[in-house]
């Protein structure tokens, strides 16, 4: 078969290289508890956006259905973890390149006490994962009136 080789490090395989830096000597809440990373073999990309009303991430599992995923929240921290199967190819296939990650993942969020952990939502549409987290009212923004 046909070998294809990359001659330039595209931007992708830089922001890896410096996420695996930045977990080595910045872990996780969870490395640091349990020490050595877990079997986690990927991390999904995520945003966070913060509004006057509350926290949402969008963690990005191509690939994936909801029913692949676990959601759970304690002691201030939100993790969501999960695994994404490899693909089954057919006899006479072999992979030239892989580039997608496969196998156990696990995010883990530490949240700040001022949320509001009873109302956390969850929703999972065209392989995206949107945690809303809502603020507790005490944080939110108001308007004081002048006497």
């Amino acid at each position: 078969m046909t070998r294809l080789t990359r001659r330039n490090r595209n931007l992708s395989s830089l922001q890896n290289e410096i996420d695996r830096v930045f977990d080595r000597f910045f872990p996780s809440r969870e490395e640091e508890r349990d020490g050595p990373p877990s079997q986690a073999v990927w991390r999904p990309r995520m945003d966070l956006l913060e509004t006057d009303e509350a926290y949402r991430l969008h963690l990005d599992m191509p690939g994936m259905t909801k029913d692949d995923l676990t959601i759970s929240y304690q002691d201030d921290e939100l993790v969501v973890s999960g695994e994404r199967e490899r693909p089954q190819i057919g006899d006479g296939e072999e992979f030239v390149r892989v580039e997608r990650s496969f196998g156990q993942f696990r995010r883990a969020f530490t949240l700040p006490r001022t949320v509001d952990a009873d109302n956390i939502g969850a929703t999972y549409d065209n392989g995206v994962l949107t945690l809303t987290v809502p603020k507790a009212e005490a944080v939110k923004p108001r308007q004081i009136e002048i006497q």
